[in-house]
């Protein structure tokens, strides 16, 4: 069974090691690609101005209404989207793990969700993720942002006051050394350490619980995240 469980160990080590590669790969070209649409952008403005500079006046009203029709959306990439609408529940396994069984929006928006769990698994989220790979927040963070986490294949670890210092510094410790994970406080959770992936959670005893290795074994990364690969880093950090 060592030799067994070292092998699993090695290979998990691997296929995160494989995973930050990619992630280092894709960030360069997304740098490329955002110096490539800021050039665009850059333009386009300066031909726009040009444009509204010889247009008429009922012109430039037609103009401004139609920015601002523009800026209506469905909830995507900043747009005014819908603030809740996730239906189900939750149904807990003989494991403990709490699966959520219904719909979970994925779409961006930058305006307030209201989830229908805390903390929420999963459900439109901003288009910003926060940091994920093993970073340790000691204030609250937003659910819009850690969800989008979720969505990239993390787990977070979350704690209310109720959880021991002792049991806090421990989980610490294990999400440092963990990429794709995140923890961060959150007072009105209803027990004092909770772990989330998305559209599963649950609630462990203490640090040393081994339910905890056996969420993070699970999930990070795990067949549930929507978006496999997706980058941990580069997003929002605190």
């Amino acid at each position: 069974m060592g030799s067994a469980n070292k092998t699993g160990s090695a290979e998990r080590k691997a296929r995160i090691e494989e995973m930050r590669r990619a992630e280092r790969a894709r960030e360069r070209r997304n740098r490329i690609l955002t110096i490539a649409a800021s050039v665009v952008v850059v333009g386009g403005l300066v031909a726009g101005g040009v444009v509204l500079i010889q247009s008429q006046t009922g012109d430039k009203a037609v103009a401004a209404s139609s920015t601002k029709d523009g800026m209506k959306g469905d909830g995507k990439s900043g747009a005014k989207g819908t603030t809740k609408g996730d239906t189900g529940h939750f149904v807990t396994g003989a494991d403990g793990v709490k699966t959520w069984k219904g719909t979970l929006g994925r779409t961006h928006t930058t305006a307030p969700v209201t989830y229908p769990m805390e903390p929420p698994v999963g459900g439109n989220h901003n288009p910003i993720w926060q940091n994920c790979n093993g970073d340790v927040y000691t204030k609250p963070v937003n659910n819009m942002n850690a969800v989008h986490s979720l969505e990239h294949g993390a787990v977070w670890v979350t704690y209310n006051s109720k959880a021991a210092k002792s049991d806090v510094e421990a989980l610490a410790a294990k999400v440092k050394g963990t990429p794709y994970t995140l923890m961060s406080p959150v007072e009105d959770q209803k027990d004092p350490i909770m772990l989330s992936a998305w559209a599963h959670q649950r609630t462990v005893r203490s640090a040393n619980d081994p339910a905890v290795d056996k969420f993070f074994a699970t999930f990070v990364q795990g067949d549930q995240t929507p978006e496999p690969g997706a980058a941990c880093t580069g997003g929002l950090g605190q």
